[in-house]
């Protein structure tokens, strides 16, 4: 099932969208049988996951204009674990977001510039509109354009895993 190259995606998603995106990363890398990928929700992730992996998916909404809260705890808890240990891992980001999602972003790429990780492919934000109360609190249903930008970042993510390149 496995050549030894793993895809950690850590995530979180409370109306629906970020585990849509994950979702559809997870349809992208599955038919690969040279990667292993593994998905966990933030609460559940654990330092030694990370050490683990090969490759990196951050996905989280952002709430209040940065990372929601169980996706900053899992930074908080196994951040200096991770100091000096991950340096060069690749990684890329996805952020479901009511309007800007930026917030988010410049905090996952602050907390990966820290432990020396790779980007290597733009952060990919997805705004929802949610602009009001019961908008924010709806469950999420995406578009398909959206969901087709997370299936390539899955696609490049399996072949560059692949072909050795991160």
């Amino acid at each position: 099932m496995t050549s030894g190259k793993r895809l950690l995606i850590v995530w979180h998603s409370r109306t629906g969208a970020t585990g849509q995106m994950v979702d559809a990363v997870l349809a992208a890398v599955a038919p690969n049988p040279a990667i292993h990928i593994v998905a966990l929700r933030a609460e559940v992730a654990s330092t030694s996951d990370v050490l683990a992996a090969d490759a990196l998916v951050f996905a989280a909404p952002e709430n209040l204009a940065g990372l929601s809260g169980a996706m900053k705890e899992f930074f908080d808890r196994s951040y200096y674990d991770l100091l000096e240990r991950c340096n060069g891992k690749a990684y890329a980001s996805i952020v479901c977001a009511g309007s800007d999602g930026e917030g988010a972003t410049r905090q996952i790429d602050r907390i990966a510039t820290g432990l020396r990780l790779r980007r290597v492919a733009p952060a990919i934000i997805i705004n929802t509109a949610a602009q009001t109360r019961e908008a924010i609190l709806a469950v999420k249903h995406l578009p398909d354009a959206d969901l087709a930008r997370a299936r390539e970042l899955g696609s490049l993510l399996a072949e560059g895993l692949a072909l050795g390149i991160f």
